[in-house]
């Protein structure tokens, strides 16, 4: 039971830790590395795998990552950007903060009625594999529409350096 409060508080404290980052990004503008790099760090939580009482079935390997794209698609929805001057911006969602704190909260229940039927390790590699999930499919969408707004920045940029030539 002390885990499961521990794992709570823990996760309450990293969502929080997200959220102030989030809005402070928000304050500078969006870069390729800013949105792929937080999957990419992650990814090397994946090295548990090496220890054979942390790997699970290809079936639960699949319904955690699932589970996690599921879930992030309230994330994708309110991840938007915005060109101020340019450079482009995320734009910050009121929606986040309750959004993020609505999936911890759907996490923890899970995390609860799953881990009275599978062990300790189990539940850590399904929980991984449902986070991984989440953030990875989460910043492929936010890459896709930052990637399509800059280029139509680039493509507005340079129409008005072709017609200020033409001058």
């Amino acid at each position: 039971m002390f885990w499961a409060i521990a794992s709570t508080a823990a996760a309450f404290m990293m969502a929080t830790l997200m959220i102030m980052i989030r809005l402070r990004a928000a304050k500078r503008p969006a870069t390729v590395k800013k949105i792929v790099l937080p999957p990419l760090f992650m990814s090397t939580g994946a090295c548990m795998f090496f220890f054979p009482m942390f790997q699970i079935s290809w079936s639960k390997v699949i319904e955690a990552l699932l589970v996690g794209v599921l879930f992030s698609t309230l994330l994708i929805i309110t991840s938007t950007f915005e060109i101020k001057g340019k450079d482009i911006y995320l734009k910050p969602s009121k929606a986040f903060i309750f959004i993020l704190f609505g999936l911890l909260i759907l996490r923890i229940v899970l995390k609860l009625i799953i881990g009275q039927s599978i062990s300790l390790t189990e539940t850590s590699s399904m929980f991984f594999l449902l986070a991984f999930g989440m953030i990875i499919s989460w910043r492929i969408a936010m890459l896709i529409k930052f990637l399509k707004l800059k280029k139509a920045l680039l493509d507005e940029q340079q129409s008005i350096s072709e017609f200020a030539q033409q001058k």
